[in-house]
């Protein structure tokens, strides 16, 4: 198969959809890799080295697009990304459809096969192409966060820590899954007070059995909520639907309830945001006030090390890249029901349930397809 990958273009993003390494290993598989020239430029990765590992350079990213069966990207296709797809070519990406009409309408037009990172599943549940991103976004948003919180970039200039005799920085995360629980060991490895609000049992038990006396874990409720944002120096906000657009759990309201200063961080602003004030941000101006609180909403916080991100993104989307590559896309989807689970768009039609109820598509299953 003919594997494409181009530069990003969305703002600040520095990923690559695949590392060199990863090129050799398709390669040696029996496939041809297109790559655009300085796609790997922002993680250190540099024509050459995808030429020695057996890439063909190409000198824009229309002629991947034109070219390429398979496209494997980072962040969803841009406009004029969109407008270069063709029906039946497989785009291998984050696509996050449920809050973005306009990409979703573009993706059906086009008559691609659309698999997106965020909803293949695993045999536990899990979501295991969203893992190693949610990972890296849960700790850099402590980092995020307590750099917004000092006094000159516009927070109430809380050391998280503290020092002796100085009380540590209050944080906040809201929901327990993979990016809260990096969150939460960032913040108690800094020694901040630390408290963890979920409704999930066994997310509980989990992470108390983890933290011990380190942090706090409580179950999320609208008086538990209201009294810990109440306290709160910073708030991660990490809560996820799968596919689905996020729950808005802080409102513009309890904002007044809150320290001046305070710095709030979604990190679930690709699926719309968990704060009702939040709006996309990117890493040039990555903040903004409203009712005197800080936010901080990056829709690519893990672009920001684009080394790390694309090499543990690469771990974990490479054994479906090429299994999409040496079985094509029906064959490998009918095979694995949790690849089957990404397929969000395929000629034509809306194939993921919380895709389609969201923007009020017509929902066809995709086992109907392959």
């Amino acid at each position: 198969m003919l594997i494409g990958v181009t530069r990003e273009i969305k703002a600040h993003e520095h990923r690559v959809g695949l590392t060199p390494e990863a090129v050799a290993e398709a390669v040696h598989r029996g496939h041809q890799v297109l790559v655009e020239t300085a796609a790997g430029d922002g993680m250190g990765a540099t024509d050459d080295a995808y030429r020695a590992a057996g890439a063909q350079v190409c000198a824009t990213a229309e002629e991947v697009f034109a070219r390429a069966d398979l496209l494997v990207k980072v962040k969803e296709p841009q406009p004029q990304e969109r407008a270069w797809l063709r029906p039946g070519q497989v785009l291998f990406s984050y696509l996050h459809l449920a809050p973005d009409p306009d990409q979703t309408r573009d993706l059906v037009a086009s008559g691609a096969v659309c698999i997106a990172y965020e909803t293949v599943t695993d045999a536990l549940g899990g979501l295991p192409l969203l893992r190693p991103m949610s990972q890296v976004a849960g700790r850099l948003a402590i980092q995020a966060g307590a750099t917004a919180l000092e006094a000159e970039h516009g927070g109430r200039g809380v050391l998280l820590g503290g020092v002796p005799g100085v009380a540590p920085g209050r944080v906040l995360i809201l929901g327990g899954g993979v990016v809260g629980f990096n969150a939460a060991q960032m913040a108690v490895g800094l020694q901040a007070d630390v408290t963890i609000l979920d409704r999930n049992p066994v997310v509980l038990d989990r992470l108390a059995a983890h933290f011990e006396s380190r942090a706090r874990v409580v179950h999320s409720n609208r008086a538990t909520l209201g009294d810990a944002l109440r306290e709160a120096d910073l708030v991660i906000g990490a809560v996820l639907v799968p596919g689905a657009t996020a729950p808005h759990l802080v409102t513009r309201a309890m904002l007044g309830d809150m320290r001046r200063g305070a710095v709030l961080v979604d990190v679930s602003i690709d699926q719309g945001g968990c704060f009702e004030t939040s709006r996309s941000t990117t890493h040039e101006r990555p903040t903004y006030v409203i009712d005197g609180i800080l936010h901080y909403c990056v829709a690519n916080i893990p672009g920001a090390v684009p080394h790390t991100s694309t090499y543990a993104l690469n771990n974990a989307t490479l054994p479906y890249v090429l299994a999409l590559a040496d079985e094509g896309w029906r064959a490998a989807l009918r095979d694995d029901p949790h690849l089957r689970s990404g397929l969000n768009v395929c000629e034509g039609q809306v194939t993921h349930a919380a895709v389609a109820e969201a923007l009020g598509y017509r929902y066809v299953p995709a086992s109907e397809i392959v």
